[in-house]
């Protein structure tokens, strides 16, 4: 008897066994459909009980109003385990792994044809998938893209090689540091400039805490150009970008200043501008590349400045239009900017960023900043 009774509940778990998956990617499909605004569907669910974990295989979030040719989300695949380390702590936490995700904002003229992944409740929306705190978040090889199709040429500006790693979301580790959060990310835009963020947040904090600083260095401007004629009505002939961007928030309020960087910027051509058959954009690209090489830094061979902003963090913020003018002369005729973080700025030394290095070398003096 008892060991029909044994045969019987062995035979019952195989069977919710096999059964588990499936059930799984039902509960998992209708929950990406509940937005009004997006459908998903998935693949192939499977289920790791020895470690507390599910995958799923082929992830896709698109939007279901106007005319938008990509998803707004995909991914190769999505773990959500446990993370066993977390109950030395005394927590339950865990743990999400996305490969090879993609993320892709659409702008045009329409909201319908838009897509900014506005009205998605995706942080309710990974909470039913997974119902224990997250406390690390980890993403390998993703993109994530600008597009326009609108344009009279389509626009598609990107980041590629994502990785990035959030952890001690649940705060498990050190719950007497405030921003004992971090993230670290890095990434390649347009296929060849290196991108690098450093972050530590306050997760419990009702109001946004943080302090962010990134940096964006040996850009080709003419890898924008699409962007460039669709929102600017120029292109660029040559030249380089970096970009510093550093921030920092205390109970929502937000200060912090972001440094835009040209070198060896060349914007107008008078044997290739001639050609355009719009006098307007001829004249307003002949300006443009004017006012650059006035106020360039002829030392560098820069143009640049430095804008301060504040304000709310989860509202608009104030840019500082005086002062980013002032430091557009200081660039040029003073001292030049640098791409790196600003002295005596309030972040900690874990965000400072290691030396920059460019693939086309530029001589330092004593001049510059």
């Amino acid at each position: 008897m008892l060991l029909i009774v044994f045969l019987g509940l062995v035979a019952v778990l195989a069977v919710g066994r096999a059964m588990l998956p499936w059930a799984v990617r039902d509960y998992v499909n209708r929950t990406l459909s509940r937005s009004p605004l997006y459908s998903g569907a998935i693949g192939d669910v499977r289920i790791h009980l020895w470690r507390g974990a599910y995958s799923i295989e082929s992830i896709q979030l698109n939007k279901t109003t106007g005319n938008v040719p990509v998803p707004f989300f995909s991914a190769r695949q999505a773990d959500l385990a446990v993370q066993w380390k977390g109950l030395l702590h005394g927590r339950l936490v865990g743990r999400v792994l996305l490969e090879n995700p993609e993320i892709n904002f659409v702008d045009s003229p329409s909201d319908a044809d838009s897509q900014t992944g506005g009205g998605g409740a995706w942080l309710q929306m990974i909470r039913d998938l997974f119902p224990f705190m997250i406390n690390s978040f980890i993403i390998q090889n993703g993109s994530v893209h600008f597009r326009s199709y609108q344009t009279e040429k389509p626009v598609d500006v990107y980041l590629s090689h994502l990785n990035a790693r959030l952890d001690n979301l649940g705060n498990i580790t050190d719950q007497s540091t405030p921003l004992s959060a971090t993230v670290q990310a890095t990434a390649t835009a347009m296929d060849e400039a290196n991108l690098d963020l450093k972050m530590s947040l306050d997760p419990s904090s009702y109001r946004p805490s943080f302090h962010v600083a990134l940096r964006l260095l040996n850009l080709d401007v003419t890898k924008i150009n699409d962007l460039a004629l669709a929102y600017g009505k120029f292109d660029f002939k040559g030249g380089w970008f970096d970009l510093v961007l550093e921030a920092d928030a205390k109970q929502g309020q937000i200060t912090g200043y972001v440094k835009p960087l040209f070198r060896d910027l060349k914007i107008f051509s008078l044997a290739q501008d001639l050609k355009q058959d719009n006098v307007l954009e001829f004249f307003w690209q002949s300006l443009i590349g004017a006012t650059t090489t006035i106020l360039k830094n002829q030392l560098r061979s820069q143009f640049g400045t430095l804008i301060p902003f504040s304000g709310e963090a989860s509202g608009p913020t104030a840019v500082a239009i005086l002062p980013t003018i002032g430091n557009l002369f200081r660039n040029a005729f003073i001292r030049a900017y640098l791409p790196q973080r600003e002295p005596g700025t309030n972040g900690s030394d874990e965000l400072q960023f290691d030396p920059p290095s460019f693939t086309n070398a530029i001589s330092t003096s004593n001049g510059d900043q």
